[in-house]
C-alpha cells in the first residue's frame, strides 16, 4: 500500500498529469477511494508553490537576455496593465474553476504560470489553487468510481 501511495504522490507532482492520473491509478491498483483522493489533494496542492517558485525562477532566468527582457516588457507587463481588473476581480475563483476542469493543461503548474503572467499574488494564487484542485479531484474521482461501475462487468474478478 505505501508503494501505491508514492507512485500516486509522484503522479500527482507531474506537469499535466497531477490529479488525473494518480487519482484513476490510486482507485484502480484498489486503494479505497477515499484515501487517494485525500493523498492527491494533499500532494497537489503541495505542488501549487513548487510550481510558482519554479516558473518565478524560470522567467527570472530568461529575462536575463535581452530579447526575452524586451518581449516581456512589451506584451507580459501589458497584459499585466489590462487585466488588472479582471484579475482583481475574477481572479482567485476564475483561476480556481481554470485548476478545477480537470483537462491537460489546465492544473496547478499551467495556472502558477498564469498567475504570474497575470500578476496575481502569491497568497492568492494558492487560495485559487486549494479550491481547484479539491474541485478536480473530486471531478476526478466521481468520474473514474462512476466508470468502474458502469464497467465493472467487464473486468473480471478474482
Amino acid at each position: 500500500m505505501i508503494k501505491e501511495i508514492i507512485i500516486i504522490v509522484l503522479l500527482s507532482f507531474l506537469p499535466f498529469l497531477e490529479a488525473r492520473a494518480g487519482i484513476p491509478y490510486g482507485i484502480l491498483v484498489g486503494l479505497p477511494w477515499w484515501i487517494v483522493l485525500g493523498v492527491t489533494i494533499i500532494a497537489n496542492i503541495a505542488v501549487a508553490p513548487i510550481g510558482y517558485f519554479f516558473w518565478k525562477v524560470i522567467i527570472h532566468w530568461f529575462r536575463k537576455i535581452k530579447l526575452v527582457d524586451n518581449f516581456y516588457h512589451k506584451t507580459i507587463e501589458r497584459v499585466q496593465r489590462k487585466s488588472g481588473k479582471y484579475v482583481d476581480k475574477y481572479g482567485t475563483m476564475g483561476l480556481a474553476l481554470f485548476i478545477g476542469v480537470p483537462l491537460p493543461g489546465s492544473g496547478v503548474y499551467t495556472a502558477a504560470l498564469a498567475s504570474i503572467i497575470f500578476g496575481m499574488k502569491f497568497k492568492k494564487f494558492i487560495i485559487a489553487s486549494i479550491i481547484g484542485v479539491v474541485i478536480a479531484s473530486v471531478i476526478v474521482t466521481v468520474i473514474v468510481m462512476s466508470g468502474i461501475g458502469a464497467f465493472g462487468f467487464l473486468v473480471k474478478q478474482f
